[in-house]
């Protein structure tokens, strides 16, 4: 039996946020944009290995958001 999970998160700017994921995401999981947010789902064959996957993602979108507000954070200030 397969477990599958959608979770969907909100930015400023989905499309950047998607982009910077991509490195990291398996053939198990499939993201789309959706207005300002940002659908993944992911499927897996066990409940553990689907627990897995989705903290490694979170973390990884925690930091892609964090890299991206200091990024603009930097440009901001840079070009005043």
């Amino acid at each position: 039996m397969t477990r599958r999970t959608t979770l969907r998160t909100t930015h400023d700017d989905p499309t950047v946020v998607a982009a910077a994921l991509a490195p990291d995401n398996t053939e198990s999981m499939h993201t789309s944009v959706e207005g300002d947010e940002l659908v993944t789902t992911i499927e897996r064959d066990s409940t553990g290995g689907l627990h897995s996957t989705v903290d490694d993602y979170v973390v990884n979108v925690t930091v892609a958001e964090t890299v991206i507000e200091a990024t603009r954070t930097h440009t901001d200030t840079n070009h005043e």
